[in-house]
C-alpha cells in the first residue's frame, strides 16, 4: 500500500541568490547592480537556449520592466516594448528584456532590434555536467533527501539537464521515494522515470 506523499517541500521563488552562476558570475554581479540601480545602462538584454536560466534570472529582478521571449511579441508588444524603452531612457527606468538569439537576428521589428543592442548584452551560459551535479547535491540536501552519487550520474546521462527538468525529476523522486518508503536508488529512478514516461 503507497502512502500518499503531501507537498510539503518549499519551492524557492527565483532570486539572484539562488541562481546557480556556472560561467554567468560577471552577468549575476551586473543583475544586482543593474536591479539596484548602480548600473549606468538602461536596457540589459539576455539571450540563451531554452532551461539556460534566462526565466529565473527576469523573475529574480522583478522590481524592474522585465519581458521574457521576446522573440514571441506580437506586433503590438514590440511597439509597447519600444515604448518602454524610450520611457525608461527619459525617465531613468531599467528595462530587462530575455530572448533566445543576440539583438540582431531577433525576428522583431527593426526599431526594437536596434534598440534592445544599444543596451547590455549577455549570453547566459548554460552550465557544465560537473554543475548541474553540484546542482542536484544541493537541492536534494535543501528538501532533506539523499541522492547518491551514481543516482546523479544517472540523471545527467539519461534525462535533459536543463534545470527545470532536473527539478521536477527531484520533485517525483521525492513524492515516490515518500509514497513507497523507500531510499532513492537507481532502481527507484527507473520505476519513477517510467510513470513521468506514461
Amino acid at each position: 500500500m503507497r502512502q500518499l506523499a503531501l507537498g510539503i517541500s518549499p519551492q524557492q521563488q527565483p532570486t539572484l541568490d539562488n541562481f546557480v552562476p556556472g560561467a554567468n558570475a560577471e552577468l549575476v554581479a551586473r543583475l544586482r547592480e543593474f536591479q539596484a540601480g548602480d548600473f549606468p545602462e538602461v536596457i540589459l538584454y539576455l539571450w540563451g537556449d531554452a532551461g539556460s536560466g534566462k526565466s529565473h534570472l527576469l523573475h529574480a529582478c522583478a522590481g524592474l520592466h522585465a519581458v521574457d521571449d521576446v522573440e514571441k511579441l506580437d506586433e503590438a508588444s514590440q511597439i509597447a516594448l519600444f515604448n518602454a524603452i524610450n520611457e525608461a531612457r527619459h525617465s531613468g527606468g531599467k528595462v530587462l528584456v530575455a530572448g533566445n538569439t543576440p539583438p540582431a537576428q531577433l525576428p522583431l521589428r527593426e526599431d526594437l532590434r536596434s534598440r534592445l543592442a544599444w543596451g547590455l548584452v549577455y549570453h547566459v551560459k548554460p552550465l557544465t555536467d560537473g554543475e548541474r551535479a553540484v546542482f542536484l547535491r544541493t537541492e536534494a540536501e535543501r528538501r532533506g533527501m539523499r541522492v547518491p552519487e551514481d543516482v546523479i550520474h544517472y540523471l545527467l546521462t539519461h534525462v535533459r539537464r536543463d534545470l527545470p527538468t532536473l527539478v521536477a525529476i527531484l520533485d517525483e523522486l521525492d513524492r515516490v521515494s515518500l509514497e513507497l518508503k523507500r531510499p532513492v536508488t537507481l532502481p527507484l529512478v527507473r520505476e519513477a522515470l517510467k510513470e513521468i514516461e506514461e
